[in-house]
């Protein structure tokens, strides 16, 4: 399995923005819980630290990073800063999807 990742330049760019201004490092952290109206949601945090075990995508200097468990449900994804009318937000293309919701932060293998 290449477990392989993407960061989207509008994403780093959205990431290094909200990193400045809470004085964090520029390290987005996606895992994946159990939940959501698919079986599985995304969470988004920034983290402080990079684990030795963390797959690390980097962009323009951010650091995409997915902990060893979530990793096999993201595995080829591309992680995109979406605005639209409706808001903005972060969006995960996860070719391992077989079902998702209207909101696109959960989904089901």
């Amino acid at each position: 399995m290449s477990q392989t990742l993407t960061l989207t330049a509008a994403a780093a760019k959205r990431v290094a923005w909200i990193a400045e201004k809470q004085a964090k490092p520029a390290i987005l952290r996606l895992s994946v819980e159990g939940g959501g109206c698919s079986g599985f949601q995304y969470k988004f945090d920034l983290a402080d630290e990079i684990s030795a075990d963390d797959r690390v995508s980097e962009t323009d200097g951010v650091k995409l990073v997915v902990d060893p468990v979530s990793i096999d449900l993201v595995d080829g994804s591309v992680v995109d800063f979406v605005e639209s009318l409706g808001g903005a937000a972060f969006r995960v293309e996860n070719p391992n999807a077989a079902a998702g919701c209207g909101c696109g932060s959960s989904f089901g293998i």
